[in-house]
């Protein structure tokens, strides 16, 4: 068991911070991998990149949406409790080097997998820029880590209740349009990373997303996370996570992610109605 040493809900309560005892695995993980884990022996795997790790301490950071059943789940342990299994680090790190200029581009949860990858470009002697966006303020995570890895950091909301009034894509533009831009990193739902990427292509910046693919094992033997990048498939847990966003099929993997989306509603009910009859 992977014992959870500290719990914080952020986000209005809708996403979860989890520090867990994990100290092989925070040992090893470089940023932009990932782990998959399972809440209990009869529990699906799902892959979440971690936001932090302490080697020192021993411990690796989580943090996820409850969006379904094993999210929802997954709120319900407490500090004390643990989870079944937690395989990893898996998947190929970030490329960190001193390239120049960085814009870090984060919506939603993709924040927190873009946070240790922010903090590494800096580190490597990089000008990162951090945008971090949401719908409204209350759906902002991060703030203040994220300020901290990045040289300048502009926080964007869509209603205007913090930061700038607008899509972080309207503030990843004005930079493009002001200055030499050298890599974008955008990780987000998948709409948005579509986006940074039409934005991107005019000015010819080499863009790096992070494709939140559904997984099964993590090695790409269940063929289940596999996308069309660049006209040739790939296996997002074992080629990825991270591609050329300019050469991913967003449409299929947005059909494909949306493939149980009937089956993940009716497992949701299910959860929701054992939940109500205790």
């Amino acid at each position: 068991m992977y014992k959870i040493l500290s719990k914080r809900e952020l986000a209005q309560g809708t996403v979860v911070e989890n520090v867990i005892s994990a100290p092989r695995i925070a040992k090893k993980a470089k940023p932009g991998q990932f782990v998959i884990l399972r809440v209990n022996e009869t529990g699906e795997r799902i892959p979440l990149t971690m936001a932090d790790t302490d080697p020192e301490k021993g411990t690796i950071t989580l943090i996820y949406q409850v969006v379904g059943k094993t999210t929802a789940l997954m709120k319900t342990l407490n500090v004390g409790d643990g989870y079944q299994d937690i395989a990893g680090p898996l998947g190929k790190p970030t490329h960190i080097e001193k390239v120049g200029t960085v814009v870090c581009i984060g919506g939603g949860t993709g924040i927190a997998v873009l946070h240790p990858i922010t903090r590494a470009l800096k580190q490597a002697g990089n000008k990162v820029y951090g945008i971090c966006g949401a719908r409204t303020k209350d759906l902002l995570i991060m703030e203040d880590a994220m300020a901290a890895a990045s040289t300048e950091c502009t926080l964007c909301t869509d209603d205007g209740s913090c930061g700038y009034h607008g899509f972080g894509t309207d503030l990843l533009k004005q930079i493009l349009d002001r200055e030499k831009v050298d890599l974008v990193v955008g990780i987000g739902p998948v709409p948005m990373m579509k986006f940074v990427c039409s934005v991107t292509l005019p000015y010819n910046v080499r863009t790096l997303v992070s494709l939140n693919a559904i997984m099964v094992d993590g090695t790409g033997m269940c063929g289940c996370c596999r996308a069309t990048v660049g006209g040739k498939t790939a296996f997002a847990c074992v080629d990825g996570p991270e591609f050329d966003g300019h050469q991913v099929d967003f449409d299929e993997l947005t059909k494909r992610l949306r493939g149980y989306a009937d089956m993940e509603r009716q497992s949701m009910e299910l959860f929701e109605h054992k939940c109500s009859c205790k």
